[in-house]
């Protein structure tokens, strides 16, 4: 059930503060979103709608984020970090969009705790998991089509190509969570903005909706580790 993954030093280097958070799932059983799914998106909705923020880019955690995709030439605004673009919505009057259990679940913790999270099937995964700082070469398979990411681009990629632009931007088709996703892996990026005690809070609160049947184990990237 372990994943290789790892990070580059230049990355570290960067951003000495950031660390990723990996848990890899088994024994999961994804299907449509459901009355319970449905319950964590609208609770995750209000818990941050009481916050009182007026923008995500209000609260320290999404601040963080943007000053580094600021860093590798990506402009916040018209390319927010996954936390932000979700909260993004709530705050605007929207609602979380409804895809599939293990996806509402992600999403749901991100907004609760604006820390941006990531779920891909581990049976699409090719290789090893890393963070590194694109040539530009690199394949993506984007929902309108192969793209590729800009050089100097920070990027999650395997051995066939990107997995999730722009840091955690937009994650690609080829390993996306479906309804017959039964081993996952989902990626927390945390960067200073965010406590490490709650960066542990949101990993446990969605550890603990997996499923009786799901077996965890967690890889844990910082400097210096």
């Amino acid at each position: 059930m372990a994943i290789e993954a790892a990070v580059d030093r230049e990355i570290f280097a960067r951003h000495p503060d950031y660390v990723a958070a990996i848990v890899v799932a088994e024994g999961i059983a994804n299907g449509p979103g459901d009355a319970a799914s449905d319950a964590w998106l609208a609770a995750a909705e209000q818990h941050l709608l009481a916050r009182g923020l007026e923008r995500a880019a209000d609260a320290p955690e999404i601040a963080a984020w943007r000053a580094a995709f600021s860093a590798f030439g990506a402009k916040p605004k018209q390319y927010p970090c996954s936390a932000e673009a979700l909260a993004a919505r709530v705050l605007k009057g929207g609602a979380l969009p409804r895809v599939n259990r293990l996806v509402d679940l992600y999403n749901a913790v991100s907004v609760r705790h604006l820390v941006p999270v990531g779920g891909e099937d581990l049976d699409r995964l090719a290789g090893p998991l890393r963070l590194v700082v694109a040539t530009g070469d690199e394949r993506f398979d984007a929902p309108g089509g192969i793209e590729h990411p800009r050089p100097g681009e920070i990027v999650w990629r395997d051995d066939v190509g990107v997995t999730c632009r722009r840091w955690n931007w937009r994650q690609g088709t080829r390993t996306r969570l479906t309804e017959a996703t039964t081993r996952a892996f989902f990626v927390f990026d945390r960067l200073g903005g965010l406590a490490p005690a709650a960066l542990e809070e949101a990993i446990a609160d969605l550890v603990q909706r997996l499923g009786p049947g799901a077996r965890t184990h967690r890889v844990t990237l910082a400097a210096g580790g």
